[in-house]
């Protein structure tokens, strides 16, 4: 039974879980998809499938940190704006602690400490299994046909071809539009479950208000205190904003409009990317080692400000749209575009499974071995992921 006080406080119940979340979810943003579906669809009931699916589709299409904002969505609808705050928090806290930790101490901390371990290899196993696990999942629930299976498989062969986030972005436009052109089940415009977002038509408005003064008027403070923490604000906020398919597409962004402007070198970029690669949680967190460089005067403080920077676009954009999305996505026109966009779903994450996810993390025999077997315990037992990615890790120290 769970304690009374989390009964009554749902902010605190949505922080705890997804710090949790946040110290066991390895693997990067597709990765994370698959953990949420299993701590949060299928382990608690928060949400179900097609309503998990419609806020996939939605995040896949805003800028920001796609997994990050999947997350504050579904904290929003279990805690309101509270909620929201709680999951970002507890997601983030324990990359950015790793982040900017490694900031301090990034003459001790490097690539080569952790590039080759056979931990970390088996971490990128425990992906894998979570990944198809949720992939096979979401496609029982979201492609239960022959119309919908063949808009899985079409944004599939799509992301596959057209590997990068344009491509994502093609795939799911595909299915909204494949949609319109088979004879869906009549059942298929009723596929999208309505979503409880507590947040107002008022407070709607101003976050995407605050959302474009924040891209219009940042660069114009920057100019006031040149190579200042305005300029690192301005750098950081605007990577956030621009930045589509999250994870390891913001760094190349972060590594221009940040790092080479403070004056961050190579080497310590390069350090903190190592580092980046063994985190859980979102990978936007690197903001908070180039904001502890950039910054090196007062590291910690540089870090927190860039982490609440890179994170800030995504999450006014959220909060801005996602309370129109019900009614939007009601439009019985919409609804059936919004139907094929989630069978899209599953055949895009089905791509990123295949490459990077497996195509990274099985090289030889024994990688195959430990991740099917990863694999047939999730889908043969019980047997919970946060017992699953430790597992992992020691069979990679041991036998990698």
């Amino acid at each position: 039974m769970r304690p009374s006080g989390l009964r009554t406080n749902p902010a605190l119940e949505v922080f705890l879980v997804f710090l949790s979340l946040g110290l066991r979810s390895f693997g990067g943003p597709v990765a994370h998809l698959g953990y949420y579906r299993e701590a949060l669809v299928q382990r608690r009931g928060w949400l179900d499938d097609r309503q998990y699916g419609k806020i996939v589709a939605l995040c896949q299409f805003l800028p920001g940190p796609s997994s990050s904002q999947v997350g504050q969505a579904i904290g929003l609808m279990r805690g309101g704006l509270p909620g929201l705050f709680g999951a970002w928090l507890g997601f983030t806290l324990p990359s950015a602690v790793i982040m900017i930790g490694a900031a301090v101490a990034v003459g001790a901390v490097g690539p080569e400490a952790i590039s080759g371990a056979g931990w970390l290899h088996g971490l990128k196993l425990a992906a894998v299994a979570v990944v198809a696990h949720a992939v096979i999942n979401m496609g029982r629930a979201l492609s239960p046909d022959w119309q919908r299976l063949l808009i899985t498989l079409s944004a599939f062969v799509v992301a596959t071809l057209w590997a990068n986030p344009a491509g994502q972005l093609g795939a799911l436009l595909l299915g909204g539009l494949l949609a319109f052109g088979l004879p869906m089940p009549q059942a298929a415009d009723h596929a999208a479950a309505d979503l409880n977002v507590q947040v107002s038509r008022r407070v709607a408005g101003a976050s995407l208000g605050l959302f474009l003064l924040c891209l219009a008027g940042l660069p114009l403070l920057a100019t006031l205190a040149p190579g200042g923490l305005l300029s690192l604000i301005d750098g950081v906020y605007r990577a956030g904003s621009l930045v589509f398919g999250g994870g390891h597409v913001v760094l190349p962004l972060l590594e221009r409009e940040v790092a080479a402007p403070a004056g961050v070198d190579s080497s310590s970029f390069l350090a903190g990317y190592g580092v980046a690669q063994a985190l859980p949680g979102p990978l936007f967190s690197f903001a908070g080692y180039l904001g502890a460089e950039a910054y090196n005067h007062a590291p910690v403080l540089g870090g927190v400000i860039a982490i609440i920077a890179i994170f800030l676009p995504g999450t006014l954009l959220l909060v801005g749209i996602l309370p129109y999305w019900d009614r939007i996505s009601g439009i019985t026109t919409i609804r059936r575009a919004v139907t094929g966009i989630n069978a899209g779903v599953v055949g895009l994450l089905a791509a990123i499974l295949w490459d990077p996810v497996i195509q990274v993390g099985i090289t030889g025999i024994t990688e195959f071995v430990i991740a099917a077997a990863a694999f047939t315990l999730l889908m043969a037992t019980r047997f919970p992921v946060y017992l699953l990615v430790p597992a992992c890790a020691l069979a990679g120290f041991l036998l990698l």
